[in-house]
This record gives C-alpha cells, structure tokens and sequence, in this order.
C-alpha cells in the first residue's frame, strides 16, 4: 500500500501533529514502508507458533507484598466532596 501526500495530511490532521510541507513526501514513504512491512507480516504462516508475552525469557522481580503505610481512608473522606457508607461518590458518567 502506498500513501499520497494528501493521505499523510490527513492522518496528520486526524492525529492533530504538525508536518511541515516539505517533510510530507518523506513521512508518505516511510509510513508506505511500514504499511508494506505489515502486509508482508500479514501473510507469513504462523500455525504452530506460540505467542509470546514478552521477547525475554526472563521472570519479573516481584517485591514483597507488605503494607508500606497507614490507613488514612478516614481523614481522606472527609476532604472529600462527597462519601456515603465510606464510599466516594462522583456524578454519573454513562448511561
């Protein structure tokens, strides 16, 4: 797939960035060669691969889960603007 200078301003615009105009052709064949490296990913065959979760082999270091501070749930409430039955209650959003 290959991008136009009008399809780079546009995805410019949409995304609200600032392209200078002489920087517009080099953006339209940098994001055609990504958009070319995608296709070409899309059709390899990868039955029998296993996705992987991170490319490192390696475990995550976990700390100790250990209480670090004190409750101060109730002094919190009570600089919010409004709590009912110890919780915060906030305006409805959805529908």
């Amino acid at each position: 797939m290959s991008l136009t200078a009008n399809d780079v301003k546009k995805i410019a615009h949409l995304a609200r960035l600032g392209i200078a105009e002489q920087d517009v052709e080099h953006y339209a064949k940098d994001l055609s060669g990504v958009l070319e490296l995608m296709t070409q990913m899309g059709q390899l065959d990868t039955t029998g691969v296993t996705p992987m979760a991170h490319p490192l082999d390696q475990m995550q270091r976990l700390r100790d889960d250990a209480v670090t501070e004190t409750n101060q749930r109730d002094h919190f409430q009570t600089i919010a603007p409004q709590t009912e039955a110890g919780l915060y209650l906030v305006p409805k959003v959805i529908d």
